[in-house]
Formats: C-alpha cells, structure tokens, sequence
C-alpha cells in the first residue's frame, strides 16, 4: 500500500483500537484519549503538556548581554553565535516539517503528541529571538540568524536536512518515508547535543548562565520528541517490519555523524576550556552508539567510545533529576520523570 495523506474528515473511518496502525490505517481522525491503542502516548502527552513554559519566564537574560560583551572570549562568542544559527535553523524546519509528517500518521493520539511538538518548536523559535534581543546588539542579529547561508559547512549541512524531508514530500515512497522517520528521529538525537555541551559549559565557568537555563528548558522538550521519535520507530519494526531496514538506519547515522563532528569542530575549535576537536569527535559518536542502542540495534563505533568525555558537567544537574537521563539519554522533567523511566513502546 502507498502512501496517501490523511483525509481531513473520513466518516467510513475504523476506530477500532484492536486494528489500529500508527501508519496508513483508516481512521476516522476522532481524538478520544479514552480510546486509545498506544497507551503510552497518553502518558507522554500529559508529560508534554505539564513541560509548558514560555521564554519570557526565564530570568537575568540582561546579565547574560554583560557577560556576552565582557567576559566571553572571541572563540567562546565566536560559537555561541555560530550555535545559535544553527538550532535556530533546526527548530524552524521542524516547526514547517511536523505538520507534513503528521499527515501521514494514522493514531490519533500520536497524531496529538505531533501537534503538541510543533507548537514547541515554534516556542523554542521565539526563545532563540528572546535571546538574541537580549543579548546581541541588533546590528549582528541578522548575521546570526543567517550565519548557514555564508558558511560552505553550515549550509551543506542544512541542505542536506532539508533535501530528505522534501523527498518524501515529493515522491511519498516506503523507503522516502522510512528516511524521513530516522531523520528526524537522528535530528532530534543528535545534532543538538554538542551546542548543548557547549552551553553547559559556559554555565559551569559562571557566564551565559541565563542562555543556559533556557537551553535546559528546550533540552526538556526535546527529550520528549525523542522518546515519541522512539516509540515510533518501535511500532513500525513491529507493525511493518518489511519496511525496516538496518542499512538505511547505518547508512544515515553514518553520514550525520561525519556531518556533526565536521560542523561542530569547525563552530567550536579547540580554544574553549574542556572542549576540543577530539572531545567533540568522542561525543558525537558516543552519542551514535546510545541512540542505535535505543531502537535496539549495535553500536556504530564499538571499540572507540567508552567514556563521556564532559564529565564535567554532571555538577549542573538538578538534584530532582535523574543523573543518567540529564544530558543525553531519556525523557526527564523536572516533577514527572519517574512515569516515563524505561519506555520503550507507546
């Protein structure tokens, strides 16, 4: 069966929960969370829904414009712009790119948790702003914000983003849509991290602690998009299987990982204090590793990495966190994260 959109309304739908897929179902697009198949999306989407935050909540941006201009060296500032432009990119596309892929989802109740993350990426876009106005004077704004567009690196890199999501928009194929799942599952995973660290960073040495706060709040966020990016990729292994295919997935996750150590060690460099082309490698591939670990698959890059290299910033940690979930690994929040520990499957 190939893949059509979703119709808007479809009166001859099955809502049955027993024959339910999360893909190319016939489904009548009635919410009702009090009939749902994928239970754990019921969960998750209270999770999200609790994770409501605004950036204009968070405090002392002012003190970071100080610290911006006084205290940041030129390599520190240097990739603190550099950073900015490209989550900024990220969460744009995927504000646009959301919608599409939700199109195409038959749950309704993930179809929810789909509506729920694009309304914050559009959130994280207005934090991105807020930052930038009130820690950047206005005349480099623009050059931050377009910082890809001039950049060789940056632009090949978002490109490249941009080129799978439109394939499956173009040519809405199994193999186009299977791509399209593990980018933005890898999207989510992966290339934010190293410009978190980064942040982090900055805080444990006292300066951008504002900026910090506020990356924190969008780390809580995307952390959720990943466990349901998870979840997903589960279902279709279960409920398609001869739509998965590991070489696609090895394939991918080999090209971002060459994509992401190129750009982050050309952003980053090796003069910011605990991080270097070589820690930037490390953690990137260790990054690899833990996420094919999650959708059950081996490591890419067995023997290489063992340790986080930034151990360092286990001192940030909110002391109502778990410790193994903060940086990197599973969906946390600061009051809910015991319902979410060890899922899996929706």
């Amino acid at each position: 069966m190939s893949f059509v959109p979703n119709q808007l309304f479809n009166p001859s739908g099955n809502d049955d929960v027993q024959a339910r897929t999360i893909i190319k179902w016939n489904t009548t697009w009635l919410f009702n969370l009090n009939n749902t198949k994928y239970w754990r999306a019921k969960s998750l989407y209270t999770i999200m829904i609790w994770n409501f935050w605004i950036p204009e909540k968070v405090s002392w941006l002012g003190e970071d414009s100080v610290c911006y201009q006084k205290d940041l060296s030129d390599e520190e500032r240097r990739a603190y712009d550099g950073i900015l432009s490209f989550l900024i990119f990220l969460d744009s596309i995927q504000t646009v790119n959301l919608p599409n892929f939700s199109d195409y989802i038959t749950a309704p109740e993930v179809s929810l948790l789909l509506a729920i993350q694009t309304y914050q990426e559009a959130i994280h876009s207005q934090s991105y702003a807020t930052i930038l106005e009130s820690v950047v004077d206005s005349g480099k704004r623009d050059q931050i914000y377009y910082f890809w567009r001039d950049n060789e690196i940056l632009l090949e890199r978002n490109k490249f983003i941009g080129q799978i999501y439109q394939d499956f928009i173009d040519n809405p194929s199994d193999d186009n849509f299977f791509r399209w799942l593990i980018w933005n599952f890898l999207l989510e995973w992966l290339y934010f991290y190293n410009g978190f660290a980064f942040f982090d960073t900055l805080a444990d040495q006292q300066k951008m602690k504002a900026t910090d706060r506020m990356i924190n709040y969008i780390r809580r966020d995307e952390l959720t998009h990943v466990t349901m990016f998870t979840n997903i990729l589960h279902e279709i292994k279960k409920e398609f299987p001869e739509m998965w295919n590991e070489k696609i997935i090895y394939d991918m996750f080999s090209e971002a990982v060459e994509q992401e150590i190129k750009r982050s060690q050309f952003i980053l460099g090796n003069k910011i204090i605990w991080i270097n082309d070589k820690t930037t490698e490390t953690y990137t591939k260790r990054l690899a590793n833990n996420r094919l670990a999650m959708i059950g698959l081996k490591p890419l890059f067995p023997d290489e990495v063992k340790e986080n290299p930034y151990k360092h910033l286990e001192r940030l940690q909110d002391n109502n966190m778990d410790k193994s979930n903060f940086f990197e690994s599973t969906v946390t929040n600061y009051t809910q994260s015991s319902s979410m520990k060890g899922s899996r499957d929706f």
